[in-house]
């Protein structure tokens, strides 16, 4: 990742309005802002969420509130913290994740 051509700015994520979306239970909530080529964004999923899908993009992920197990296509499972994070690389590792408790997430991608 090249971080290029982009001022200094701050950002109230609470300002931004969430796109809502359905997982296979539960939902996600995404604050999503976009620097160059970069994605970052302010995810809360709900209490009983699961991703109804394997992500293959890379991301750096960390946990800001809850708690947060990933699953790994080769049956590797994570159990993150807040503090915790993950990074893999795009097409590196087919994940998907759940919570039972709703977490909070810091993405950038």
């Amino acid at each position: 990742m090249k971080m290029e051509g982009i001022p200094f700015q701050t950002v109230d994520w609470l300002d931004i309005e969430p796109t809502v979306q359905p997982g296979l239970t539960g939902e996600v909530r995404s604050r999503t802002r976009h620097f160059g080529g970069i994605r970052v964004r302010l995810v809360d999923y709900s209490p009983g969420y699961a991703a109804d899908h394997w992500c293959s993009k890379g991301h750096v992920l960390l946990v800001l509130e809850g708690e947060l197990e990933t699953e790994l296509a080769d049956g590797r499972r994570f159990h993150l913290k807040p503090g915790t994070s993950y990074q893999v690389a795009d097409g590196a590792e087919p994940h998907r994740s759940r919570t039972a408790t709703g977490c909070r997430l810091f993405i950038v991608d």
